[in-house]
């Protein structure tokens, strides 16, 4: 497992496809969960952890991997339930999120498998509002778990969503003949809710999506009208794992359409910045900001907008 990715050129063969490869694991039970391969730097039996005082409890630890020192974080005791029991059968993940490095603690390794983004789907409604579920899938009728780890990072490290004061300076200086609209696309409500209000802070106005199919019929029934999409809209903002499709795939439908090929698109990732440079340049994306820093995301949007101002 410590191999799961050898090279850049295998997980870009990914990118436009809207396919992803799961890597699926259990925590102490027979549910199973995954995550996405292109988050993953390598698998490990859990090694010795140091004790880290004044820690998040669901911090079990650090290790030091590689001349690095890295938090494990126990995913189960993460999402509301049970610590894992200590036993040297346990795992870490490995992974990048956000511009970090972090190992997550499960009990086992199940395999990975290759599936289409159409068929992950939202989680059931009745999971409610306080679930940690991004997304769900079913594997041989197996029903498979996609955490969302936005919100297992929110509630661990907290998240500033400050905008500096210059910034907001710079926005509110924006001329008043004119206006701004983003298309915000994203599946996770803890990122869909920290770019809105990050939006609201610089005065931009937004529509939002819950995944890239729909975030594509919203554009597309802006389309049908006599006003060309780009002078409706400034920017899209998208996601990249996201059910039903994926940002890499939306980027693409927007580039094969005519009505819309001239829109701007950034794409707002945690995966990991060295794997979208090739990726973003593969689809036709404009620009990738990494998640989530509110003065780089401010700094970036309202650099775009400047050259993109709809006038009213």
């Amino acid at each position: 497992m410590a191999g799961v990715l050898d090279t850049v050129d295998m997980r870009t063969q990914l990118a436009g496809r809207n396919r992803l490869e799961l890597l699926m694991f259990r925590l102490g039970g027979r549910q199973l969960y995954g995550i996405n391969v292109f988050k993953v730097q390598e698998v490990i039996r859990c090694p010795a952890l140091n004790n880290l005082p004044q820690a998040h409890p669901v911090i079990k630890g650090v290790a030091h991997l590689r001349g690095k020192t890295i938090s494990i974080i126990d995913l189960r005791m993460a999402i509301n339930h049970r610590a894992l029991p200590d036993s040297d059968e346990s795992f870490v993940i490995i992974t990048e999120y956000n511009r970090f490095t972090q190992g997550f603690l499960v009990n086992s390794v199940d395999r990975i498998i290759n599936i289409n983004w159409s068929e992950v789907m939202p989680p059931p409604k009745a999971s409610g509002k306080n679930s940690y579920l991004t997304a769900v899938t079913k594997v041989a009728d197996e029903m498979v778990e996609i955490i969302d780890v936005e919100k297992v990072f929110s509630e661990i490290m907290g998240v500033n969503e400050e905008v500096a004061a210059d910034i907001i300076d710079q926005a509110e200086k924006t001329e008043a003949d004119t206006t701004q609209h983003v298309l915000v696309v994203d599946d996770s409500s803890v990122a869909r809710n920290q770019i809105k209000r990050l939006l609201d802070k610089v005065g931009i106005a937004c529509t939002v999506a819950n995944d890239g199919q729909e975030g594509l019929d919203i554009l597309k029934e802006w389309a049908k009208d006599d006003i060309p999409v780009e002078q409706r809209i400034n920017l899209v903002i998208s996601d990249i794992e996201m059910p039903r499709m994926d940002g890499y795939t939306l980027t693409t439908e927007i580039r094969k359409d005519p009505r819309l090929d001239k829109l701007y698109v950034l794409l707002h990732t945690s995966l990991s910045g060295v794997f979208n440079k090739s990726m973003v340049e593969k689809v036709g994306a404009n620009n990738f900001v990494p998640k989530f820093n509110p003065d780089e995301l401010a700094k970036t949007i309202l650099t775009i907008l400047e050259t993109k101002k709809l006038v009213i």
